[in-house]
């Protein structure tokens, strides 16, 4: 099972183009940081916290995709076991957590 999603994810070339974003290109381009600051700016205007929270967990998320630890999850096409679990755990903590704003409270 581990190897069919290990293929998939190595067809998707996603950790390739996860690596090759430029963080800080991205984040000086007016194009991008035009939209994302007046999002930001509305959902604090309109005090809508949960979803602030949730835009904070994708884009946490999505810093932890590039990071080292996550480059080394395969090491020679095989996955490693043991650096899985805590990104299985702290990912079925995010969903939890999106889930509870989403559905177990109320506003």
């Amino acid at each position: 099972m581990f190897d069919s999603i290990g293929e998939w994810v190595a067809s998707t070339r996603l950790p390739e183009q996860v690596r090759e974003v430029d963080f800080a290109g991205l984040f000086t381009n007016p194009w991008f940081m035009v939209p994302f600051v007046a999002l930001v700016g509305y959902l604090l205007y309109k005090k809508a916290l949960r979803d602030l929270v949730i835009l904070g967990a994708i884009l946490g998320m999505w810093w932890a995709s590039g990071t080292t630890y996550m480059q080394t999850l395969v090491v020679d096409g095989e996955l490693q076991i043991n650096k899985v679990l805590p990104v299985l755990f702290g990912g079925a903590a995010v969903l939890g957590l999106v889930i509870y704003l989403l559905i177990g409270r109320s506003d």
